[in-house]
């Protein structure tokens, strides 16, 4: 296996293990968190899929150019723009046939992949440094989250890994 395959894999499953941790968070319904304990993540969720999406976007990176060394962005379209036009393009249409039927966005006509990255491009800085916040800030979790959901599975397709088999039979 080559060092891109498997620094790319490893990048992958790091973000995998991010989603599914994120995922395991109680719901937040707000207005019903009346215990301080119950509204502790409120912001971490944004962060930490944020920073999930950056590592399946750099997996995608190592991947494509063959160099482990990834683009040093936290910035999503940065990191998108950084992929083979051929991802951008496999991405986007996997987008717009997996995910934007699902959530809709009636302001933009034909929205992509692209729109979402932007929308949220900063996600991890501002999200990690909410006490500092000086805008108003969203997050479409249902959306992002199916994003970040696609672009993991489409990445997933890109290999295979296939059990070793112990030379002439023996055991190790």
């Amino acid at each position: 296996m080559s060092a891109r395959l498997s620094t790319a894999i490893r990048i992958g499953d790091a973000a995998r293990a991010i989603l599914q941790k994120t995922k395991s968070f109680p719901d937040q319904h707000f207005g019903e968190a009346e215990d301080r304990a119950d509204r502790e993540h409120i912001g971490v969720e944004p962060m930490l899929l944020a920073l999930s999406m950056e590592l399946a976007l750099k997996a995608w990176f190592v991947f494509d150019h063959d160099d482990p060394n990834v683009v040093r962005s936290h910035d999503l379209t940065k990191l998108f723009d950084a992929l083979l036009p051929e991802s951008q393009q496999r991405l986007d249409e996997e987008f717009k046939r997996s995910v934007s039927p699902h959530h809709p966005n009636f302001i933009l006509i034909g929205y992509g992949i692209r729109d979402i990255l932007s929308q949220h491009k900063d996600a991890f800085v501002d999200w990690r440094y909410l006490h500092e916040a000086k805008k108003t800030m969203m997050f479409d979790q249902s959306t992002f989250e199916a994003t970040l959901e696609m672009v993991l599975s489409e990445f997933g397709k890109r290999y295979r890994i296939e059990p070793e088999k112990p030379p002439f039979g023996h055991l190790k």
